[in-house]
């Protein structure tokens, strides 16, 4: 399921990559009547002078931006890698199913670590003394954007017989 967020960044990639094709292209904008404004460029050549030394042309910085803007919407660096799912069922079982974030740099390896964790935390949460994990299974999920890690499994939780 697609939250909001997750669309308008979508969204804002797709404006992005259509503006740095259409300034590489050299694309005309028409207005709703069919009619070309003004021949030439949208972005006309100015240049921004950083230093005295360093100058740089207006159209290459908003190009390289819209590059940079939509490589960090893509990757998403403050995003948590793992997405996590909780189902409870009677008698005090919980079912976890977790999916990493399809583009990701770094934390490959950290499913049963952050399964544990989850668990640990509903087992504190609930009063409860321990937990036993019944099911754990790690995978990979392919599709046509690239592979996904998977896990699921399900745990006890139990308290000690007084």
């Amino acid at each position: 399921m697609m939250n909001s967020l997750s669309k308008f960044r979508r969204g804002l990639v797709g404006a992005l990559l259509l503006i740095g094709l259409g300034m590489q292209s050299g694309c005309i904008v028409q207005n709703s009547k069919g009619e070309i404004p003004g021949q030439g460029p949208i972005i006309t050549n100015t240049i921004i002078r950083v230093t005295d030394t360093l100058v740089l042309p207006l159209d290459k910085v908003i190009y390289w931006g819209a590059h940079a803007a939509a490589a960090y919407l893509i990757l998403d660096p403050w995003a948590p890698n793992w997405e996590i799912e909780q189902a409870a069922f009677p008698d005090s079982y919980y079912h976890f199913s977790l999916k990493m974030k399809r583009y990701y740099a770094g934390g490959a390896g950290e499913a049963s670590a952050i399964f544990h964790r989850r668990a640990k935390d509903l087992m504190r949460q609930g009063g409860y003394d321990g937990y036993q994990v019944t099911e754990y299974s790690e995978g990979i999920q392919s599709s046509v954007l690239g592979s996904q890690r998977v896990s699921s499994g399900v745990i006890h939780l139990t308290r000690n017989a007084q």
